[in-house]
């Protein structure tokens, strides 16, 4: 029975209104597995580590402007469809993650993604999956038969006629409820709703953690195109929804109580490392701003940009773009975009502080030069400010990354790109590594503060109100 309304459902879902996203978080997390258990409990903090991909290596200049390309094509995709749905692993992703699905517990690695809602894997019916991963990885495909806990989504359940603003044409009944997903890239996913155990590492005690679950719905991958296809490069099993809709994963295990609808993540800029965390983190104290409402993505309201001691004069509406409105906050990026009438004064202040620079374009786009002295007592740095009085200051060895004999420039214009990411404002890991970032979507905010991502934080038990010590180091092998 299961195969059939399986096969229905694929046959129908051209005909279905669409579900789309707004791109992949791209930052991928390695997941700390304990002892796993079918029972209950509550999963008041859970840490994720992070490993990174480009480990021990640097990726070309290339590589890193095709990822950023594919990612904003991505998150523009989810802007312009007119419904919210799954994400997928980018083709450059940079980090991953493990985690256990199912009973027998199966392990699958997957993306972390904050600019998507559902998560998703890899299905046992699937066709054109990725075989194997440049990433020496070993795939697996979920298959809801196979777990004592796994039971189809039917199309008559209140999360199908949530997910799709009401009934579905040629859906009913006890049909397995699908979901379909298409990227600007021309990729696309497409497959059922499933709902099973999923596990992850909860803090128990100070730098302590014990094995927790929560019971999920996500989707079940049944047919790949594009870069989700068998051919994709460092290719997964899957992706972790961390949007704001009521389908991902961080909104699920909220309602059910089991966490509070916060997450934080730290990233270390240098040795490729952090943590991704569930939970209210009570110390460092962060200062929050609000997100822009009505965007699919996390959006904040930039409002001056200080190059050393000088503040840019720029337009007051030049941080938004058509409708979409503020600056989007994605660590999914590797650069920071911004907008024409930004990044020519920006890049000029920069460049004049050193006379006779021989300033060079390399690969086309990026501004290099040479420099023998130290970056940041010869730049200045660049503090961008927000609503509530949050700045975030972004110094030369952040914004100045050596390539080959050169210092080349990560800001980038946007003002260059095509007529539908035109000027958009865009902050990437160029800003955002050695800080941690909190996601406050109980009170619609998000912040951040400079930080060792190698120390420790403090997050509170919601249950009991016990603050405990969590070490921010994990293993990256």
């Amino acid at each position: 029975m299961a195969s059939t309304t399986t096969t229905m459902a694929i046959m129908d879902i051209a005909t279905l209104t669409l579900r789309s996203s707004f791109g992949s978080f791209a930052l991928l997390f390695l997941l700390l597995i304990s002892t796993k258990v079918t029972t209950s409990v509550a999963l008041n903090n859970v840490f994720l580590s992070v490993k990174y991909k480009y480990a021990g290596r640097e990726p070309s200049l290339s590589a890193l402007k095709a990822h950023d390309t594919q990612r904003t094509l991505r998150i523009l995709a989810g802007v312009d469809l007119p419904l919210g749905g799954s994400g997928r692993p980018d083709a450059v992703g940079l980090y991953y993650a493990e985690i256990g699905i199912g009973t027998p517990t199966k392990d699958y690695y997957v993306q972390v993604d904050t600019g998507s809602d559902i998560m998703w894997v890899n299905c046992i019916q699937c066709k054109d999956c990725p075989q194997k991963s440049s990433l020496g990885i070993d795939l697996t495909l979920y298959d809801v038969k196979q777990s004592s806990t796994g039971k189809l989504v039917t199309c008559n359940q209140e999360f199908c006629l949530e997910v799709n603003d009401g009934p579905l044409s040629g859906c009913a009944g006890n049909m397995s409820c699908p979901y379909l997903q298409i990227y600007g890239d021309g990729s696309s996913t497409a497959g059922y709703f499933v709902k099973d155990v999923v596990f992850y590492d909860r803090v128990s005690g100070d730098l302590q953690t014990t094995s927790a679950n929560g019971s999920v719905i996500f989707g079940c991958g049944a047919t790949q195109s594009g870069d989700l296809g068998s051919s994709g490069e460092g290719a997964l099993d899957g992706i972790l929804g961390f949007g704001k809709s009521n389908s991902s994963i961080i909104s699920q295990l909220a309602s059910s109580g089991k966490v509070k609808k916060m997450f934080a993540h730290c990233l270390d800029g240098k040795n490729g490392g952090g943590i991704f965390a569930i939970g209210r983190v009570v110390q460092p104290k962060v200062n929050m701003t609000p997100l822009v409402p009505n965007q699919p993505h996390y959006n904040v309201n930039m409002k001056a940009v200080q190059v050393g001691h000088t503040f840019l004069n720029l337009p007051t509406d030049v941080f938004e773009a058509g409708d979409r409105k503020g600056t989007i906050i994605d660590s999914g990026t590797t650069l920071a975009y911004l907008p024409d009438v930004v990044y020519e004064p920006l890049v000029s202040k920069i460049i004049s502080q050193q006379k006779d620079l021989n300033v060079q374009t390399v690969h086309g786009e990026y501004t290099c030069f040479q420099y023998s002295g130290s970056v940041d007592d010869g730049f200045p740095p660049v503090t961008l400010y927000f609503e509530n009085s949050l700045s975030l200051k972004v110094y030369p060895h952040d914004y100045l990354f050596p390539y080959e004999a050169f210092w080349c420039i990560g800001w980038q214009n946007s003002g260059m790109q095509s007529s539908d990411r035109k000027n958009l404002t865009l902050l990437g890991d160029l800003v955002l590594s050695n800080k941690l970032v909190l996601y406050d979507l109980e009170n619609q905010t998000i912040g951040w503060t400079e930080y060792n991502c190698s120390s420790s934080i403090k997050v509170q038990d919601e249950q009991s109100g016990t603050v405990h010590l969590s070490s921010l180091v994990r293993s990256n092998n």
